[in-house]
């Protein structure tokens, strides 16, 4: 059964945004110092930009239903698109647990600092973030038409909180001046530092989704025009989020104080309530909660389409296909996503700390989402005469040389984030074990999905008759 279309530039730049940006990354990058923002524009020119350029020239050529899953179908075969699609998806499946972590702990500064103790509780962070992606699930699966509306709210909800840590930040540092020193010498990061290398790969983490939104391209209007003008838009929108939350947060409170998940919640609140404002945390909160309500809505309703896509090429069972008679959604896909979400949720908060879970998801989740990567911007290459022959098609500026460059950047950065990924932070307690359950918990993936090809291929050949 035929998809709705029924998304426009409007809403594929406020899913961008949604699905995007994370004010968990502004309070990370600010924990990290004021070097960040440099980080932050290196990230932009070497993973950001490649990745804009790749995404456009695939999907103004390839506009088709499956995203990432087609392209590499197209470049590289059937079995390198199955594991691209399958690592794809399964990067979610950890990457879930880690977007609804950070958003219950921004829901608990609705109710101001009462109840902030419980960022550190598991049972909390497990049961709310059940919670919310049930919420997700229900709005998605009633129809295009109304998930949109999570998606379209979650993204309009990121530039408000920016935009309020924009301005306590300023009136922090005109009234009493930064509350984190930024001599010039402290923009430049130590790149011999093994800490400052391991953290730019999160960085280029946090600028990662312009290829979500393809996904679904059976449901854009007019997805050629549509995704490279939405790109554009929500691409600086992005850049310029990180870049102004990151330093306002930094003058708003001092770097040792900053919490790499609930940062901004402390400077609106702290700073707000020094500076005159103690009213603005509780909403801001709330607006940071709908924001993530979105992103991962966002996320569900587009890796989805990987299931369903799978399904009706028969590399899944069919009923992965299926769409509902009358939302005409992908309903058993998104349930089948969200129970495997829902297990990880939980098993994430199975022992240690929730700080310790929520690194440990972070790194094996760059791991796994970063290898499809690879094969994007491989497929970028292979495919760069096909999609100069396309007439509506925007390819890669610079024509063969450029696209060479670009999508080389964006790779080799891709390929180094992923090694950076399996070295454990310097405060980690146990490094073995650390790495030992990032390296398990993603390259595992890569095997079972190499397993499941083949039995998808054995499957076919014997329905063939």
């Amino acid at each position: 059964m035929a998809l709705e279309r029924a998304l426009k530039t409007r809403d594929i730049v406020l899913f961008n945004v949604a699905a995007i940006v994370g004010m968990r990354w502004i309070a990370l990058a600010a924990a990290n110092g004021p070097s960040s923002l440099f980080l932050w524009v290196l990230a932009a020119l070497v993973f950001f930009i490649p990745q804009g350029f790749a995404v456009t020239a695939l999907s103004s050529a390839i506009p088709e239903e499956g995203g990432l899953y087609v392209w590499t179908s197209k470049a590289f075969g059937q079995r390198q698109g199955f594991l691209a699609g399958w690592l794809y998806w399964a990067s979610n499946i950890t990457y879930f647990p880690t977007l609804t972590l950070s958003t219950v702990v921004f829901a608990l500064y609705v109710f101001g600092t009462r109840f902030a103790a419980l960022e550190q509780s598991p049972l909390y962070a497990a049961g709310a973030s059940l919670a919310l992606l049930t919420i997700a699930l229900l709005f998605n699966i009633v129809g295009v038409k109304t998930g949109k509306w999570v998606q379209n709210i979650g993204g309009l909800a990121q530039w408000i909180p920016s935009a309020a840590l924009l301005l306590v930040g300023l009136i922090a540092l005109t009234s009493s001046g930064s509350a984190t020193p930024m001599p010039p010498s402290s923009l430049i990061p130590d790149f011999a530092a093994l800490p400052t290398i391991l953290f730019f790969a999160n960085l280029c983490f946090g600028f990662a989704g312009l290829e979500l939104a393809p996904t679904m391209a059976g449901e854009v209007v007019e997805p050629r025009k549509t995704f490279p003008r939405a790109i554009v838009i929500s691409g600086l929108s992005i850049a310029a989020v990180y870049l102004t939350g990151t330093i306002s947060l930094l003058w708003s409170l001092p770097q040792n104080e900053v919490s790499i998940i609930s940062g901004v919640n402390q400077a609106i609140t702290k700073a707000g309530a020094a500076h005159g404002m103690p009213w603005l945390g509780a909403p801001i909160a709330l607006l940071m909660t709908l924001a993530g309500l979105g992103g991962v809505g966002a996320w569900l309703i587009a890796t989805a389409r990987l299931l369903f896509v799978g399904g009706l090429d028969r590399y899944l069972p069919p009923v992965f296909g299926a769409t509902h008679p009358k939302w005409k959604t992908p309903w058993f896909a998104m349930v089948f996503q969200a129970v495997f979400s829902a297990l990880f949720i939980v098993a994430a908060q199975w022992g240690g700390t929730v700080k310790e879970a929520y690194l440990k998801l972070v790194n094996a989740t760059l791991i796994v989402y970063f290898i499809p990567y690879m094969f994007m911007f491989a497929s970028a290459i292979k495919l760069r005469v096909e999609i100069a022959r396309e007439p509506h098609a925007i390819p890669v500026p610079g024509g063969r040389a450029g696209s060479l460059f670009w999508n080389g950047l964006g790779f080799l950065t891709t390929v180094v984030a992923i090694v950076l990924a399996l070295v454990p932070p310097a405060d980690t307690a146990n490094k073995t074990e650390f790495f030992v359950e990032v390296f398990i918990g993603s390259f595992g993936f890569l095997l079972v999905g190499l397993i499941l090809y083949v039995l998808a291929e054995r499957r076919r050949r014997r329905a063939t008759p």
